[in-house]
């Protein structure tokens, strides 16, 4: 199914449905609630909330519906076009898609008009700074004599301009009268920082209408950056975009599921992907200890659900490519557990993959990839899978190897547990950094 028939009855494993019904809600009060932003980190499933919200209000039929993909359209270096375009599309014919077009074209015209006296004027005074110093005079003459014509024709072309534009707005207001516009605008967040800013300037003051509301869908922080980028570090980006930015809804990831706890979204994710996979179904990659080491892998790395997505990609290339995989229901768990370690850090942290490959590895980048700076003390507690992975390969690290030596008198009882986990095992061994060196190496297919 592609994403944008998806709907939340197909899925809703995040249990966003009733995000999006808030968000409808607000539409349809009366409150000045647009522009309303939906705010995400990348690869927290964004676009396919988007389109299972266009596809929930789509139910009612109270609107025109627009999507936008601006990042397809940052090639065109004409926000304006991009959204116009789109507008056309919901005209019921012929007749009315020349109407609106004849009003719009003039706007359009004089945004091209300016743009590409302006790209003159820059070419030309480039053409000065690389003429030779003879001919600088002259040419500098000529130079200023067409830009000075420049300025005066927009100058000209401003009444006109602002004509233009109130006639584009009346003719939007028309078509929201019979049936108003939301305009849900994706992607900003990956589009070159212009086109991003003049996007955001151009909904600002191109379709600020009665009956036109917008849904920005994107990354907040990455949106700002953008500003900074256009503007320089000592604008305020926050304060900049409140200008345009009624309402901000966060997309969560955590899962209520009931009045006492919550589910991290990217291990249920993680969950549904591999109960899914045809290749993995069958491994019980979700028994207790498998995920265990899954769960603590992806909250201390707060993997988005693009990067679980990632993540279980990889864990079935591995699947495929090793013909008898460490991953096996019937597996020695050590072997498993330090496979889910050596798949992690070749996706994500592939320099700590080559220092396991190159036996340099640093005790203490291993401890950061698992969330653990020290053993814990053997009173009472059984160390967890993690933490026993620190124990193995720090152990055998060539720097910060003392992080991971435990206390002299414990030294015989942390040996002992980490034998158990090879235990029924034909091949037994102590260089636990080579098992997870098999695993890059089937992966880097070397």
């Amino acid at each position: 199914m592609e994403i944008q028939d998806l709907k939340f009855q197909d899925r809703d494993e995040f249990k966003r449905k009733s995000i999006a019904e808030n968000v409808i809600s607000l539409m349809h009060s009366d409150i000045e609630i647009s522009p309303i932003v939906i705010d995400g980190s990348w690869g927290t499933g964004k676009t396919e909330f988007c389109h299972k919200l266009i596809n929930l209000m789509a139910e009612q039929n109270t609107h025109h519906l627009i999507y936008v993909d601006a990042f397809k359209a940052d090639h065109a270096d004409e926000p304006l076009m991009t959204v116009l375009a789109e507008v056309i599309k919901i005209l019921p014919d012929d007749e009315n898609r020349k109407s609106f077009i004849s009003k719009a074209l003039p706007a359009v015209r004089y945004g091209l008009k300016a743009l590409a006296k302006a790209g003159v004027s820059h070419v030309l005074r480039q053409d000065v700074a690389d003429v030779v110093d003879d001919f600088d005079k002259e040419i500098q003459k000529t130079a200023d004599k067409a830009i000075d014509a420049t300025v005066e024709s927009i100058l000209k072309d401003h009444v006109k301009a602002e004509q233009n534009l109130k006639a584009l707005q009346k003719a939007l207001t028309e078509i929201a009268a019979q049936k108003p516009i939301v305009l849900f605008i994706d992607e900003l967040d990956r589009c070159r920082p212009d086109f991003a800013v003049d996007m955001l300037e151009i909904l600002k003051h191109t379709f600020d209408v009665k009956g036109v509301s917008f849904v920005l869908v994107t990354n907040t922080q990455q949106l700002k950056a953008s500003i900074n980028h256009c503007y320089g570090t000592t604008v305020d980006a926050q304060r900049y975009l409140d200008k345009f930015v009624k309402f901000t809804v966060t997309l969560p990831t955590t899962i209520d599921t009931n009045a006492h706890r919550n589910k991290v979204a990217a291990i249920e994710h993680y969950r549904n992907l591999v109960q899914a996979s045809p290749i993995l179904t069958n491994l019980n990659l979700n028994e207790c200890g498998s995920i265990r080491t899954i769960k603590t892998l992806i909250g201390v790395n707060r993997l988005s659900l693009r990067e679980v997505e990632t993540l279980v990609r990889h864990i079935e290339v591995y699947e495929v490519l090793s013909g008898q995989s460490y991953l096996q229901p019937n597996t020695i768990f050590g072997f498993k557990v330090l496979s889910f370690f050596a798949i992690f850090i070749y996706c994500f942290k592939p320099v700590v993959a080559l220092s396991i490959l190159e036996k340099r590895h640093d005790a203490k980048e291993i401890g950061t990839v698992l969330g653990i700076s020290s053993l814990s003390e053997l009173v009472q507690n059984r160390p967890d899978e993690h933490e026993l992975i620190c124990y193995m390969l720090g152990g055998e690290a060539l720097s910060n190897s003392n992080l991971f030596t435990p206390a002299e008198e414990d030294a015989d009882t942390w040996k002992q547990i980490s034998q158990e986990y090879f235990r029924g095992a034909f091949w037994r061994t102590e260089d636990y950094s080579e098992i997870c060196a098999e695993v890059i190496k089937t992966l880097s297919m070397c």
